[in-house]
């Protein structure tokens, strides 16, 4: 969907400000930035800076904080990142076209990304395709 991680940004911004929450965490990575220009540094700045003006607590100076700790790192990288916290590859799917029993198509973008991502960092691709 066009434009997703501004409708899910503007609902937790939302949010946040009702709990006081410091801070909003978002999984977005740049290199996903070419069909998903909200994944971007500039935008996620942009946002900041839109979410500064836009609450009683941004206008006051404790706003809430976008955080994005993965926009930078490779997908290969976050895959060592997950295995290392303990992430259970097996039971998540990047797949767009994912049937209704949850089987990747192989074939997108996010397949394809995803499937390097685990070759390139030297670990077995527990997705059912």
């Amino acid at each position: 969907m066009p434009a997703r991680n501004t409708i899910f940004f503007s609902i937790a911004l939302a949010w946040a400000e009702v709990l006081q929450a410091e801070a909003i965490f978002a999984g977005v990575n740049s290199v996903d930035y070419s069909g998903y220009p909200d994944c971007r540094p500039e935008y996620i700045k942009a946002f900041q800076s839109m979410a500064d003006l836009a609450t009683k607590a941004g206008i006051e100076g404790h706003g809430v904080k976008l955080e994005t700790p993965l926009i930078d790192l490779t997908k290969a990288e976050i895959i060592k990142l997950g295995l290392k916290l303990g992430v259970d590859y097996s039971t998540t799917v990047s797949c767009y076209k994912a049937d209704n029993t949850g089987r990747a198509c192989g074939q997108c973008d996010s397949c394809r990304i995803r499937q390097q991502a685990f070759k390139q960092a030297s670990v077995d691709d527990p997705t059912r395709y």
